[in-house]
């Protein structure tokens, strides 16, 4: 399968095929969000997804992929770190301001850093009608966000910590997004890099949330976190191994801008799921962001 996935990269079929990973990995990932702003606390939540990240990945790495290369471990190495300070700046966030905030101006400002570094790293360059998809996406993600800022009801000192630690998570979106394309690109398996990744990058947040758990007054019961911790690991597969494979199979960019539509489905989710409320304004806005996909797709 992996040397199958690496020989159709760069032709239509891998285009086509990173297209479909990229959409997929936009619906998981905002599964993905809403699990871990859900009704725990969020660094508990985080922790509890990690911790399974790790137990379901440490066997297909150990056992049914090849072992990664030196390099490939470094690399894995620096992965660590970066997802750390992107786990980090995401339960700073969730714990200061409500999803339907967070969310957007993290994936809004996300998409026009990754497009700028993938021209560089990458020699991706993007047509004017694919720009102006760029726009209309993370422009419609943002005034989302403000059109969310403005209904909220929250001490306005929280609120600004919440978004500066967002604005610091889209950063990381970037950093991490162009990174790991580049990574999955030096391993000779990307399934390798993949389990890989997921075991190795795991281990940080549930040892933050134990020590968190431990100093909790009113510590939450285990059984239903542990669900949520499950359930988010097999979503964490579908979303971030979706958007590595979208992007060793096609750009970079483009991969990074249709995954960002998982704001739309974060909107629908806070909607229905969380309670949040999603007026005519936001769906217009949400259709702006739909709509500023499809260009970037026709543009290429």
């Amino acid at each position: 399968m992996g040397e199958w996935l690496v020989s159709i990269a760069g032709t239509p079929e891998g285009a086509r095929l990173a297209t479909l990973l990229a959409l997929m990995s936009a619906v998981a990932h905002a599964s993905f969000g809403a699990l871990q702003k859900g009704k725990h606390d969020p660094w508990m939540s985080r922790g509890a997804i990690d911790l399974w990240l790790a137990i379901l990945s440490a066997p297909i790495a150990l056992f049914l992929v090849p072992w990664p290369t030196g390099q490939t471990m470094v690399i894995l190495l620096g992965a660590l770190v970066i997802h750390f300070g992107y786990k980090l700046s995401m339960a700073l966030a969730y714990e200061k301001a409500a999803y339907t905030v967070v969310y957007p101006v993290v994936r809004g400002s996300g998409p026009l850093f990754t497009v700028a570094a993938a021209s560089v790293f990458f020699h991706e360059y993007f047509t004017p009608m694919q720009w102006a998809g760029v726009a209309c996406l993370s422009g419609g993600i943002l005034l989302l966000a403000l059109r969310n800022l403005s209904e909220e009801k929250i001490d306005p000192a929280a609120l600004k910590i919440g978004m500066f630690w967002a604005l610091i998570g889209g950063l990381t979106v970037a950093i991490y997004t162009t990174y790991d394309a580049w990574g999955i690109r030096q391993s000779l398996n990307p399934f390798t890099f993949l389990a890989w990744f997921f075991f190795i990058t795991a281990l940080d947040f549930p040892v933050l949330a134990y020590v968190r758990y431990r100093r909790m007054p009113d510590r939450p019961a285990l059984g239903p976190l542990m669900v949520r911790g499950v359930i988010g690991a097999v979503i964490a597969w579908f979303s971030f191994g979706g958007v590595m494979l979208a992007t060793r199979l096609g750009k970079v960019g483009e991969a990074a801008v249709l995954r960002e539509t998982s704001t739309v489905f974060a909107a629908l989710i806070g909607w229905f799921i969380l309670g949040e409320k999603v007026g005519p304004r936001r769906l217009v806005l949400m259709t702006m962001i739909a709509a500023g996909a499809v260009l970037v797709e026709m543009g290429g």
